[in-house]
């Protein structure tokens, strides 16, 4: 009897060492793989892909959408180390997902766009990790998904990755992060501290404290450029239409704020552009600029309704009010 209680657990504690040996061989190899490297060239496919997401972008051809997707992913299935492929097909997810409004009828596989937008992105700054853009669009879309699953971990891990990326690139992700969160609640701290990122986008855009009571740009217009970190902050070959999109967006957070008299000025700021004249979306900002006390209520509405009464970011020129010619 003693001898079978012995052997037993002689077996018992072999096989425990067994399980554990393998399951630390199992950690060490995952460890020891390689780290999936960047692609130093890229390749035809993903040049042609390429013209074909700026065609469609800039064009605003919602409906093309699925043409430029198909595109880049077959040419990111022939260098999945491409970070460039990788954010475009994210970004086409992104436009997709955030221009939602454009739908006659929304299906619930709309929020696929968030996953494979934040996993595409995801990719993206693995391959590319100093692209603090890539960084910005990846923490939205980690909170967007968290937000879809009612993930608190994940929506977390969003909100502090969006972090990371003002503290890499403030130009560029204090809008980024202010953006993605104007759709909060008006009385929430999140929107608090997204009206307040547009302000110090702002100031990071300027080099000093824009006066909160009156913002007029105009003393600020010889500052444009198109190097270094401060480009962001001006109309581009990427965002033909950025600076006129940042202040209709600004102006709608205003308003949402119950601050349509300062809205106002704010939208104005948008028409020093040279570009003003050619923007596909001024007549809805001079609608902004003249229905700016009526529009507090509708702007702080959970559910979008039409362009002329619903924000920015949740509007059917979510994206295309900086992006398209």
């Amino acid at each position: 009897m003693i001898r079978q209680r012995v052997l037993r657990g002689t077996l018992l504690g072999t096989a425990l060492v067994m399980v554990l040996a393998t399951a630390g061989c199992g950690r060490l190899a995952v460890w020891a793989a390689p780290a999936k490297a960047p692609s130093a060239t890229r390749t035809a496919a993903a040049v042609e892909a390429d013209k074909l997401f700026w065609k469609t972008l800039h064009a605003g051809e919602y409906d093309r959408i699925p043409d430029a997707l198909t595109a880049l992913k077959a040419a990111y299935l022939e260098n999945p180390r491409d970070a460039v492929t990788a954010a475009h097909v994210g970004w086409m997810h992104t436009w997709r997902l955030g221009e939602r409004a454009r739908q006659a009828a929304l299906r619930p596989d709309i929020t696929d766009d968030a996953v494979l937008g934040r996993k595409y992105f995801e990719e993206a700054v693995r391959l590319d990790p100093g692209e603090a853009r890539y960084l910005g669009f990846y923490a939205g879309l980690l909170m967007a998904e968290g937000t879809i699953h009612k993930d608190e971990k994940m929506v977390r891990q969003g909100f502090y990755a969006m972090k990371d990326a003002v503290r890499a690139w403030p130009e560029f992700n204090y809008f980024t992060a202010g953006y993605t969160a104007s759709a909060q609640p008006v009385e929430s701290d999140r929107y608090r501290e997204a009206l307040e990122q547009q302000w110090l986008n702002l100031d990071v855009c300027t080099g000093e404290k824009v006066d909160r009571a009156k913002p007029d740009y105009a003393r600020y217009m010889p500052l444009e450029t198109r190097e270094g970190p401060r480009r962001v902050c001006w109309n581009s070959w990427i965002a033909p239409h950025n600076f006129e999109g940042f202040f209709l967006n600004f102006g709608d957070m205003l308003v949402k704020a119950g601050q349509p008299d300062l809205a106002v000025p704010m939208y104005r700021n948008a028409q020093h552009a040279r570009e003003y004249a050619a923007w596909p979306y001024k007549a809805v900002l001079e609608a902004r600029i003249r229905d700016a006390a009526k529009n507090v209520e509708p702007f702080r509405r959970t559910e979008p309704g039409p362009d002329s009464a619903t924000l920015m970011v949740r509007s059917t020129f979510a994206c295309m009010g900086c992006h398209q010619r």
